[in-house]
């Protein structure tokens, strides 16, 4: 099968999420002045070591979008396969006065080089100061590009001076509905190295 995005797919439904899979979850968090606000993004990723940048992309006009705008700074908070449902819970389309964390009977906790929310028990949170929101084509697309100015890990997942996955299991976002776990990791060296 070969089709031209522009002329559509002929499927029941869009196989575009579903190619690029898996994909990691950044979770969002965001303060406004409308009030605290968390929503999980599927198009995210890390993006540069030095200095270390973020970026997650929008599809439609959101909060997360409106505070990023609005304060400069937001959270990526990694989503661990124990709090699938708490993630599941945050991507509906709530008004902008919901504050997602108490919908979702998440715990925050404050971050320490901005003023913004995180997920107290996240495996890992990413605070950002926002580099530039970048306009993409199509309606309400938008792609943000964050700076890191703090990195929490919890605890429990450092293993001799690793951050090990293995220890929380990261959610992936696969197409349509479906999700994916990490369970199993290996170890491959590149040409060159040892």
């Amino acid at each position: 099968m070969f089709y031209r995005p522009e002329n559509g797919h002929g499927l029941p439904h869009n196989p575009f999420n579903a190619i690029i899979t898996p994909r990691p979850i950044g979770w969002i968090s965001t303060r406004g002045s409308l009030g605290d606000n968390i929503a999980p993004y599927s198009f995210f990723n890390g993006v540069a070591y030095t200095p270390p940048q973020v970026v997650f992309a929008s599809t439609e006009a959101k909060d997360t979008l409106r505070n990023v705008e609005e304060t400069g700074v937001f959270a990526v908070n990694i989503v661990e396969y124990a709090m699938r449902e708490q993630m599941n819970a945050t991507s509906g389309a709530y008004s902008a006065e919901t504050d997602e964390f108490a919908l979702a009977g998440i715990e925050r906790a404050e971050c320490a080089t901005i003023d913004c929310p995180r997920v107290a028990r996240a495996p890992a949170t990413l605070e950002c100061r926002v580099v530039q929101v970048v306009p993409l084509l199509g309606k309400a697309n938008a792609l943000t590009i964050g700076e890191v100015t703090g990195i929490h890990l919890r605890d429990d997942c450092l293993v001799d001076g690793r951050f090990d996955v293995t220890r929380f299991q990261p959610l992936a976002r696969l197409g349509y509905r479906d999700y994916s776990v990490v369970t199993e990791v290996f170890e491959m060296l590149r040409p060159g190295q040892t």
